[in-house]
């Protein structure tokens, strides 16, 4: 039994449920006052080591408006409890008659105690889920509303991340997001999840590594304002490009992986990646580094298709080699004359320069033709 309540204590009525040792949940309820009162929302950003912090996704202002508009309403119902993660220093109490009964075993009833947030000190709890509803609550006129309350453990912030992620994978979060999230998480995923966190880890460093011609280049949800203008490329593109590399079996990327051993040679992917990367940058210098509206090279569907070019001239360029980077630019060079990244017009396949999007299509139109100009010149090179 845990100790009884202490000044600066919130006592609230909550069901324990033990779901798995050392981590029960709590059902309780607050009132809407006081949810953004005792709880933290915490936004995706990283350190000034680059490290990722936090992990919410961006405020979504007429969302928030909506719900706040629906809760001022006659008969509003706020079915969706908010989950949070609540510090160790919060503790229960049963009463009696709450304990567990022989056809039940998992829950009992009792008190919640839960401090009282001090100044300049982060609050006892953070929203895993359901941050905009808490930001709605806090605009609604009825402060008393009552509000559904799930919490559990977790005084680190790798659990409040897995569970974020777990939480929000079958909602339309917005995808780069999870991307970037994915990681950060250790316990093990979905399948669907798991195979997109080597190609997010790579795109990390792809952008956080001074040597790397996408230094800095990457938007991701954590990107600071102040960085935002730099970074023109978006990092689901990037990830979409590692990926089909990574798992096609005709892939550039794909020998690096050991699938029996379940081990994959980050160092070599990482090295084929830079020098390839590298000379597209020094092959097409006008077009790098500009905003996706001004350069289609840095473009979703550019980078994607780039991506299915790599894999044939990796398939044919050992990275390991001294005079890799040189050779690379040599085949990409055999291209260079085609493309029409920032003007002009794709007219073999019936596209203005900037009429290509990110959509199956017009990728696999430009990938199509990049491929079939390269093997059509490289014919003459070899």
């Amino acid at each position: 039994m845990a100790a009884p309540q202490k000044p600066g204590e919130l006592e609230v009525r909550a069901l324990r449920i033990i779901q798995a040792k050392d981590y029960p949940l709590y059902v309780f309820m607050l009132r809407a006052d006081q949810v953004l009162e005792f709880a933290d929302i915490s936004r995706v950003s990283r350190d000034e080591a680059g490290k990722l912090i936090g992990y919410q996704r961006p405020q979504v202002r007429k969302h928030i408006q909506e719900i706040a508009q629906y809760l001022d309403s006659d008969l509003p119902i706020f079915p969706n409890p908010i989950i949070m993660a609540l510090s160790s220093r919060v503790h229960f109490r049963c009463t009696r008659g709450g304990n567990r009964h022989p056809d039940d075993g998992v829950s009992d009833t009792g008190r919640l105690f839960v401090p009282l947030p001090e100044k300049g000190k982060p609050k006892p709890a953070w929203i895993v889920d359901g941050q905009q509803r808490a930001l709605a609550l806090a605009q609604a006129r009825r402060r008393d509303f009552p509000v559904p309350i799930t919490a559990f453990i977790a005084d680190t912030i790798g659990l409040q991340r897995d569970q974020f992620v777990r939480i929000n994978n079958t909602k339309p979060l917005p995808r780069g997001l999870v991307t970037e999230l994915l990681p950060e998480v250790d316990s093990p995923l979905p399948p669907r999840l798991a195979i997109r966190k080597a190609p997010s880890q790579l795109c990390d460093v792809l952008n956080a590594d001074k040597n790397s011609p996408f230094y800095g280049l990457i938007k991701r949800a954590s990107t600071a304002g102040a960085k935002q203008s730099g970074a023109v490329v978006t990092d689901t593109g990037v990830v979409d490009m590692i990926q089909e590399s990574l798992t096609s079996s005709s892939g550039a990327l794909y020998p690096y992986r050991d699938i029996g051993r379940g081990e994959t040679d980050f160092d070599g992917i990482i090295q084929a990646l830079l020098i390839y990367w590298t000379a597209v940058r020094e092959t097409f210098p006008d077009a790098w580094g500009k905003s996706p509206e001004k350069s289609r090279l840095m473009h979703g569907a550019g980078i994607r298709a780039m991506g299915r070019l790599m894999d044939r001239i990796l398939g044919v360029v050992d990275p390991l080699r001294a005079d890799a980077p040189e050779t690379v630019r040599k085949h990409l060079e055999l291209v260079a004359p085609y493309c029409r990244w920032t003007s002009g017009a794709w007219d073999e396949i019936g596209h203005a320069w900037n009429e290509i999007e990110n959509v199956a299509k017009h990728v696999h139109e430009l990938s199509n033709y990049l491929i079939r100009v390269y093997q059509s010149a490289r014919r003459g090179l070899v």
